[in-house]
Formats: C-alpha cells, sequence, structure tokens
C-alpha cells in the first residue's frame, strides 16, 4: 500500500509575514483640524454666533479665542455646556461648513467696518465706445462728501463683486439684507442677528408622529361641537 502524503502545514512564520503590517496603523494617527482663517466679514466668534444665529451668542464668551472655536473635538462642546444637543450639533455643522467655505451672504465681502458692508454699482468703460457694463462691487468706506461728489462711477475692475447681490433698474441694488442709500451713494448690508440661520420647520399639529392623532380628535370635538348646536337650535 502507498502511504498517504501529507501536505505541508503552513508555519506561524509564514503567516506573519503574509500579514500586512500596515493594517496594524489602521485608525491609530488622528489628524488635527485645520483651523481657517477669519474673514473680514466674520473676524471673531461673536461675529460667527451672530451670523448662524440660533440663540449661539450667548455661548461666545466660552471660546477665549477664533483658534479655540476650531480645534476643540465635537466631543468636547458638551463638557463646555453648548446645550441642548441639537444646538450643539448645529454648531458642529457650521464649523464644518467654514473650513470649506460654504458660507452665507457677505462672506466674501472684503472691505467690512464695524461690521457694515458698502456696495456700490460699478461701471466698466470700453475702449470701442460700446455700452458699459454694471455690476454691484463692496468698495472701501468713504467719506459721503466724496461719494457724493464722484459722479464718473468708474470704479477699479479689481474690487469683489460679492455673489447674490444684483442691480434692478438703473442703480437699485438688490440682495440680502441690502439697505439702499438715499440718493445715489449705493447701498449698505450690515451684520443681523441669524443672517446664516438655517431656520427651523413648524411642527404642525404634533409634528408627524402625533398629527394623525391630533388630527382624530380634532374631528370628534368638531362633530360633538357641531352635534350640540343642532340639538340646542332643535330646542
Amino acid at each position: 500500500m502507498r502511504a498517504a502524503q501529507l501536505r505541508p502545514q503552513p508555519t506561524l512564520s509564514k503567516l506573519l509575514s503574509c500579514h500586512n503590517p500596515r493594517r496594524l496603523f489602521h485608525g491609530t494617527r488622528k489628524t488635527t483640524p485645520s483651523i481657517p482663517e477669519p474673514r473680514p466679514w466674520v473676524p471673531d466668534v461673536e461675529t460667527f454666533f451672530t451670523l448662524i444665529g440660533r440663540g449661539l451668542k450667548r455661548h461666545a464668551s466660552k471660546f477665549p479665542s477664533w483658534e479655540a472655536l476650531f480645534s476643540l473635538a465635537p466631543a468636547e462642546f458638551r463638557a463646555i455646556g453648548i446645550e441642548p444637543a441639537r444646538t450643539r450639533r448645529y454648531l458642529i455643522r457650521w464649523i464644518a461648513r467654514f473650513r470649506v467655505g460654504d458660507l452665507g451672504p457677505g462672506a466674501d465681502f472684503r472691505f467690512v467696518e464695524d461690521g457694515v458692508a458698502l456696495l456700490r454699482v460699478a461701471s466698466s468703460a470700453t475702449n470701442d465706445g460700446a455700452a458699459s457694463c454694471k455690476c454691484v462691487v463692496n468698495v472701501p468706506p468713504v467719506p459721503a462728501a466724496i461719494a457724493a461728489s464722484s459722479s464718473a462711477k468708474i470704479l477699479p475692475s479689481t474690487l469683489v463683486r460679492p455673489i447674490g447681490y444684483t442691480i434692478s433698474g438703473l442703480r437699485t441694488i438688490q440682495g440680502p439684507f441690502v439697505r439702499t442709500l438715499p440718493g445715489d451713494g449705493g447701498a449698505v448690508v450690515k451684520i443681523t442677528e441669524g443672517m446664516w440661520e438655517d431656520k427651523r420647520g413648524r411642527k404642525i399639529d404634533g409634528g408627524e408622529r402625533r398629527r394623525t392623532e391630533v388630527r382624530f380628535k380634532r374631528r370628534i370635538a368638531e362633530r360633538k361641537a357641531a352635534a350640540e348646536e343642532e340639538a340646542l337650535r332643535k330646542m
């Protein structure tokens, strides 16, 4: 009889040599969150909380600096007293949006003084005599006398053209939270509470879970009231 052939068993050293050592370090390295630079429209923590609304402005004193706000981990916001949980999640979501530049109106303003940005209508001059192109630009604040005397209305083409602000008619500036100045002084946009706030929906009839029950009880009460009124009418 032929002896049964035995298959060689893999040794432990071979099994370890086949293992990818990079998997041992998977998830052990933690990246430090990036700290974005403040913007002219958002220079500090208090202004940022004012823009995003939801009453977060009262928590601004808990963050001593801009770096302190963007260096905290999500779990640390609860430790410093950002409550309730939905407000904490809302703040964390807006911090992530600020890092990627997904912001609201006014974020691209370059010239801001005391929370106010000045907008004017600019005309681009052409050499061939064609009609000039008009656009809304954010300009540095100038004294009222100089602004009234500047009748050329041709501003440098390097000025910022903010997103969301357009011209209606001849020289009327339209856009979010814009306030037109008298005469031909342009318009201003002032930092306002809740400019960037994500508005929450209103619960109607108790929300989704209780809506059927609330409306059913309401119909019963209406039928009962109608029956009582009919009974009183027949008396």
